[in-house]
């Protein structure tokens, strides 16, 4: 049983690991403190892939001082030789007492070997299954149990439902600040994907442009992902200029394409397939900002996890494009959700809804 003062200082470590939101992918984002007779001895993050995880950077903060301390981590240390040494080692080296993780790895290489590996050396080790952990990392969890990353739609309605007017045009449904606050669903995410329809008409970057996602100065930009049947993407399409991007397309695309992963029957991209590559290329949060067409073929094909919907107070009229094209007849097969959290930004709302 963990005691409330455990809690605080796992709450803690949380709190640090959120610090890796813009930059530890494909890690998870993990956070560490070090706590010996009420003082905090030591704090630590994960930075970036490739090095120092959360316990090293607590460990090296407390200048060796370590001997008979606690060890508070948002995630179970890991136990094997990656591209930085076991994290359990390194505990035991330090003289660490006792471990207290927010959650278990769900890694293949860990799931509860990092706790035994500690309790071989001695160490207590006290574990729990906390939300807000598996809330840290929901994409890399996703990813490790399912081989897909976690899929957030992304879309700006206004208050009759519609995106932009028949003719196309879009700029702006949504104040400057809603538009801001895209900037961090694109900052944490490892792919950003549209489709080719969308950049032919607004031609957007889908980078991330703001200085506050920079971590140690650097902004990491996401995967640009564009879907095309026919990789029908004009070859000075901004969203092509600088950084990584790729085009997933239909059969018969030509050399166009990066990925070909085309439906049995046709040449629409199968969107099940790309979530599989790109859970090969180890992308734990894909964002899609699509088109109607796009948008309602995740929902249609139920390979969505997250809706962020941004909503302004104005109407578009019957005319104008819906939020999503799905074949519904029925109100036995309306998609569901549940709005998990509203904001307000400016005039306008944001919604997030989950499955």
């Amino acid at each position: 049983m963990l005691s409330p003062t455990d809690l605080a200082h796992l709450g803690a470590a949380i709190e640090l690991g959120e610090h890796g939101l813009f930059s530890t992918t494909p890690n998870p984002r993990v956070g560490c403190v070090l706590v010996r007779d009420g003082e905090t001895l030591g704090r630590g993050w994960h930075v970036r892939c490739g090095e120092a995880h959360a316990e090293a950077n607590a460990l090296a903060d407390a200048g060796g001082y370590t001997a008979g301390a606690t060890a508070y981590v948002s995630l179970e240390p890991c136990c094997f030789q990656g591209r930085t040494p076991p994290c359990a080692d390194a505990l035991i080296d330090a003289g660490i007492r006792r471990v207290v993780a927010a959650m278990t790895d769900p890694h293949p290489r860990v799931r509860g070997q990092g706790f035994e590996r500690l309790r071989q050396a001695g160490i207590e080790v006290s574990a729990a299954q906390l939300p807000a952990a598996e809330a840290l990392n929901r994409g890399w969890i996703k990813r490790l149990r399912e081989g897909r990353p976690w899929v957030r739609l992304k879309a700006a309605i206004s208050l009759d439902g519609r995106t932009a007017m028949a003719s196309g045009e879009s700029k702006w449904i949504t104040g400057a600040e809603a538009r801001a606050d895209v900037q961090y669903w694109r900052a944490r995410s490892c792919a950003v994907l549209t489709g080719a329809g969308t950049v032919r008409a607004d031609d957007p970057r889908l980078t991330v442009r703001d200085e506050r996602f920079a971590v140690e100065g650097r902004i990491r930009q996401p995967l640009r992902v564009v879907v095309s049947a026919a990789a029908e993407v004009p070859e000075d399409a901004a969203v092509l200029a600088g950084g990584d991007a790729l085009i997933a397309c239909g059969r018969g695309a030509g050399d166009r394409a990066d990925v070909a992963l085309h439906r049995q029957l046709g040449d629409r991209v199968d969107l099940a397939a790309l979530l599989d590559h790109l859970g090969a290329r180890e992308c734990n949060e894909v964002l899609v900002e699509a088109g109607p067409t796009l948008l309602g073929g995740f929902v249609e094909a139920d390979l969505w996890d997250e809706l962020i919907l941004y909503v302004a107070p104005q109407l578009l009229g019957s005319a104008a494009r819906p939020l999503a094209m799905l074949p519904l007849v029925r109100m036995e097969q309306a998609t569901k959700g549940k709005i998990v959290a509203v904001a307000r930004f400016g005039d306008d709302l944001r919604l997030t809804i989950e499955r």
